[in-house]
């Protein structure tokens, strides 16, 4: 039903016959498509039409909350177990804070994409691994290797997720940027709720110190921490069966940030050849140049993925390939920097995870800029250039997967 209606979104005679044919299962696979074919107009009719309901709320709630709550509840008691069982936040948090969300999430998209769970038992035999490896590590907040696991860990589940997202047809490119769409509009609008939950906790607690009663400490155990994990699965729920709730929000993001971002490392730019900084030789400036980089190169990705790079005019192109060719001489920067110090001070875990990733996401950049000066030349090769990116986000799960799960064995765990 899927491929059919891909096929018949410039026929409406053709969709108004599929539909007609088979109501339910028309609704239900163009629910489950609607992710990356919300652009076209004949999916926003579509949507509208079997979106509504006419009394205000979302499609599906009364259907669906028991097990949305459920998913919910879920997050919760894991976020939870630290109290259940006397362990320290701070050590569990640092080494399971992705299994409160991402596997939840993998059950929700498996649920409401009508995926049959034989088919992932690898995704959630790898889940299964990564909790107990990761919570086996020896306890050495000095130890590199334990360092890098707990921050690549996440990484890995993320890659898990998007796997769970694309289903059967994970090797699409349009199957990764729908889900690279998904994390940008996830991200605004797990946000919002945080931000209104925020505001509503502040309200509240105040609210009782007027009158002398203290909630604080009971307010966060047994609703501000529900809440944190709760978001991302409400957010999720909220994005992927209304769409239309921020599907114009995250290209709006994206636009307005990137000339800023340009400008603001120009300056920046400028500013370090001004000052005689160099991050060769100073560790924590190389640190920080790197989370730049890394903050710089997301845009870049989720700007591309959000916008529909064909419909875009020619000054919007340039400004992309602008900003690209800027962070490529960033990166230039931090992965000679880094080499450097391979070359000089030694081999050590922390050096060789960062001389990977910034060689990865140095041929990305590479990769992405040529794909948008070809665009600028030969405008019907756009789409090459969101090719680029969804041929290249295994790379970066391969990568994260060796240095979470290879570089404690290899550097004897130090």
């Amino acid at each position: 039903m899927k491929e059919k209606i891909v096929d018949s979104l410039e026929n409406p005679a053709k969709l108004e016959q599929l539909y007609r044919s088979n109501p339910s299962g028309f609704k239900a696979a163009f629910t489950n498509l609607y992710q990356e074919i919300y652009n076209h107009p004949s999916a926003q009719f579509w949507h509208e039409r079997l979106s509504y309901v006419g009394s205000g709320y979302f499609p599906g709630l009364k259907k669906d909350w028991p097990i949305l709550l459920v998913l919910v509840i879920i997050s919760g008691l894991i976020a939870k177990i630290p109290n259940f069982f006397s362990i320290d936040p701070d050590v569990f948090f640092s080494r399971n804070v992705s299994f409160v969300v991402f596997p939840v999430l993998m059950v929700f998209f498996l649920w409401k994409q009508e995926n049959r769970w034989r088919n992932y038992l690898a995704v959630i035999l790898i889940v299964t691994i990564s909790v107990l490896y990761i919570n086996i590590l020896p306890n050495n907040n000095s130890s590199d290797t334990f360092i890098l696991a707990s921050i690549h860990v996440p990484l890995v589940m993320w890659a898990l997720l998007g796997f769970v997202f694309t289903g059967k047809n994970w090797n699409q490119a349009k199957k990764r940027l729908g889900f690279l769409r998904f994390n940008g509009d996830l991200l605004v609008m797990t946000t919002v709720l945080l931000i209104a939950g925020g505001i509503m906790s502040a309200i509240t607690v105040n609210l009782f110190n007027l009158i002398e009663i203290k909630i604080d400490e009971i307010y966060f155990d047994y609703v501000a921490i529900w809440g944190l994990s709760a978001a991302p699965v409400v957010g999720t729920y909220l994005v992927f069966t209304n769409p239309s709730l921020v599907q114009n929000v995250s290209p709006v993001i994206a636009r307005v940030f990137t000339p800023l971002v340009l400008l603001m490392l120009v300056i920046y730019l400028v500013a370090l050849m001004l000052t005689g900084r160099s991050p060769y030789n100073d560790r924590e400036f190389l640190l920080i140049f790197n989370i730049l980089l890394i903050g710089v190169m997301a845009l870049i990705l989720f700007s591309i993925a959000e916008s529909n790079v064909n419909s875009q005019n020619r000054g919007s192109i340039l400004l992309l390939l602008s900003l690209s060719v800027v962070t490529i001489a960033v990166c230039g920067i931090a992965l000679s920097a880094i080499v450097y110090r391979l070359f000089v001070f030694g081999m050590t875990p922390n050096r060789l995870a960062v001389t990977g990733s910034n060689l990865l996401m140095f041929t990305n950049l590479v990769l992405v800029a040529y794909r948008l000066v070809q665009s600028v030349r030969q405008p019907y090769k756009s789409i090459e250039v969101q090719n680029s990116i969804a041929a290249f986000l295994p790379s970066y799960a391969i990568w994260a997967a060796l240095v979470c799960f290879l570089f404690p064995l290899l550097f004897q765990f130090q």
